[in-house]
């Protein structure tokens, strides 16, 4: 490696290092769905998507154990070559059906996902002459939907996040021709708080626009089902493009892309990071599809994780500790600078807590977090112990 290169990765580490920023990995054995061992020792993780424990759940297990042993440990190829088994086939139809739209995309991650969706709208913006294509994005949508909106050589604006009236304005400055498509998530990631979407509804009705809304930390938890946010409260017929993951809620790895029939054709021909992906192993799909039976068959783990959410919130505001309203299962505790968090989540793990901090560029400067996350798993005496560390510690 040329002395140039190592000098420039030296000093930046170096930077990051002084300023707090610095991200390394550690090994966290899971033991498991809330539990892992570091360093010897048995901390409970409140550091996991695993919302519904399903990492860990015997129908997924057997599922993977059984595709393994009959279609292999990869898929081998990408989809369109010979990397589409009968099990990415079975998984895209139940995903279809579980979110109510006529056909999905199963891609290798919820970022994929997000990518081959916006570079499909971005190609259809720009497939005939005199069109275009605007994308109109939250300020605090995902980095995966921010990356692919940067990304798509065509016109983008950020809207304050939720910010109903400053998008009103921008859909207004529509050009001829041109496609407007509005990117929100549900459940945003780092505050757990909901999107307006009886707002974005109203203003659908008024000017038309193609919504595309990422449900990543939203499936399994809300919904019959599990099938999310916008169909517990009534506005999945709105939403023209959902976006799940399976990584979270669903115990998994992967994501997809759901909507009509012709949108999901279109993502075969124009989502390049669909096109060039190599499928997930079968083993993963066929778990995928068991992951949306187990949200049918036991429902009491999605009553229990919000619950336990509620319980939460509570005791922290009881203990004095601001934390938003809601019952999704990310529950922020605002810090403020980097090594007052970074400090805080130490103090934590020594009691056998596994909290995770946040940092820039994450979230913005100065507004550093735990990010709490919980799973059904967890138990009362679990979710009193981390309120009570909590609570001392802020």
């Amino acid at each position: 490696m040329p002395d140039s290169l190592n000098s420039l990765i030296e000093l930046e580490l170096l930077r990051l290092d002084q300023s707090h920023l610095l991200r390394q990995r550690r090994v966290a054995r899971p033991i498991d769905a809330a539990h892992v061992e570091i360093d010897g020792r048995v901390c409970v993780n409140f550091s996991s998507n695993n919302y519904l424990g399903l990492t860990h759940h015997p129908r997924l297990a057997g599922a993977m154990r059984k595709a393994t042993e009959t279609l292999g440990a990869g898929a081998g190829a990408a989809p369109l070559i010979s990397g589409y088994s009968p099990a990415h086939a079975a998984a895209e139809s139940a995903i279809a059906r579980w979110k109510e739209t006529e056909s999905a995309v199963l891609l290798p991650s919820g970022y994929q996902a997000n990518l081959a969706a916006i570079q499909t709208l971005a190609a259809l913006g720009k497939s005939q002459k005199g069109h275009s294509v605007r994308f109109l994005i939250d300020k605090l949508a995902h980095a995966s939907l921010l990356d692919a909106v940067r990304a798509a050589d065509a016109a983008w604006r950020v809207f304050p996040h939720n910010g109903i009236e400053k998008l009103q304005r921008l859909l207004g400055e529509q050009e001829e021709n041109q496609l407007q498509v509005v990117v929100t998530e549900s459940i945003f990631s780092m505050d757990g708080d909901a999107a307006d979407l009886a707002a974005l509804d109203r203003l659908k009705k008024e000017q038309p626009f193609v919504l595309v809304l990422d449900e990543a930390h939203a499936s399994g938890v809300y919904g019959r089902n599990g099938a999310g946010l916008a169909a517990e409260l009534g506005f999945g017929e709105i939403v023209d493009i959902f976006i799940v993951t399976f990584s979270k809620a669903a115990g998994c790895v992967g994501g997809a892309v759901c909507g009509s029939e012709k949108f999901c054709q279109a993502i075969l021909n124009l989502g390049r990071a669909y096109l060039f992906s190599t499928s997930v192993p079968p083993a993963i799909a066929a778990a995928i599809e068991q992951a949306i039976g187990v949200m049918r068959d036991e429902p009491q783990r999605q009553r229990r994780l919000r619950e336990l959410s509620k319980s939460l919130r509570t005791k922290l505001r009881e203990g004095g500790v601001s934390v938003p309203e809601g019952d999704s299962p990310i529950v922020p505790v605002i810090v403020g600078s980097e090594s007052a968090a970074m400090d805080f989540s130490r103090r934590l793990l020594e009691e056998g807590l596994l909290v995770s901090a946040v940092r820039p560029p994450t979230v913005p400067r100065g507004t550093s977090r735990l990010r709490i996350a919980l799973s059904c798993e967890h138990s009362d005496a679990e979710i009193a112990q981390l309120a009570s560390g909590v609570v001392r510690g802020n």
